[in-house]
């Protein structure tokens, strides 16, 4: 069975309707993408392992619980940044690893460019943290090379995904978890999800 989970949570499938607009703004795209990745790792992280702790309140020792593991987020490069920059509001503590990679226009295989790792990953919770999930080679890639890089746990969250992503994750890597907020129709012929919302470095940028 697929590791799939589709976000139905009211608010963010509101403020996706207003994400896909032609007529949203840049402001405002970056804006939704932050919201909307808050609302998201809030809901997938509900179940990250605790150890009971105690905290000295004002009147008395207080039992509590922190995040038994270390958790990192990874971005490919470069529409995943937003993402990250996001969940750090909420996981301050949270280590960021960068991963380049951009899709070759001609074969639309992933071409990786830059690595930048934590150096104890491999005791983290990972997130693989990209916008969109299209053809799905960049994140297949992403998460050779957490493998290789001995983490054990990767969770893969995108904003949108399309059907033919989603497999060829789940073929390569089948005990991944994909945690997205729409499952889309199908890729064109230039490898765009359809009906998408473009190309989300662009939009988040401004540079289409």
């Amino acid at each position: 069975m697929q590791k799939l989970t589709v976000m139905s949570h009211p608010l963010i499938q509101h403020k996706l309707s207003i994400l896909r607009a032609d007529s949203t703004s840049v402001r405002e795209f970056r804006e939704l993408c932050k919201e909307i990745s808050m609302l998201m790792a809030f809901e997938a992280m509900s179940d990250l392992p605790l150890k009971e702790t105690t905290v000295q309140t004002p009147v008395d020792v207080a039992k509590a619980h922190e995040l038994s593991k270390k958790l990192s987020l990874v971005v490919i490069l470069r529409a995943g940044l937003i993402m990250a920059d996001a969940i750090l509001n909420l996981v301050p503590t949270a280590r960021v690893g960068h991963l380049g990679m951009y899709r070759d226009p001609d074969t639309l295989q992933p071409v990786e460019y830059y690595k930048k790792l934590p150096s104890d990953i491999a005791e983290s919770e990972v997130f693989l943290l990209d916008p969109m999930l299209a053809t799905g080679g960049s994140a297949s890639a992403g998460i050779e090379v957490l493998k290789a890089s001995g983490v054990n746990h990767i969770r893969l969250m995108c904003i949108i995904a399309a059907p033919e992503g989603i497999k060829a994750v789940h073929d390569a890597h089948p005990d991944v978890e994909i945690i997205v907020a729409a499952k889309d129709s199908h890729l064109n012929d230039h490898g765009y999800i359809v009906p998408g919302l473009g190309d989300a470095g662009d939009r988040i940028y401004g540079t289409r």
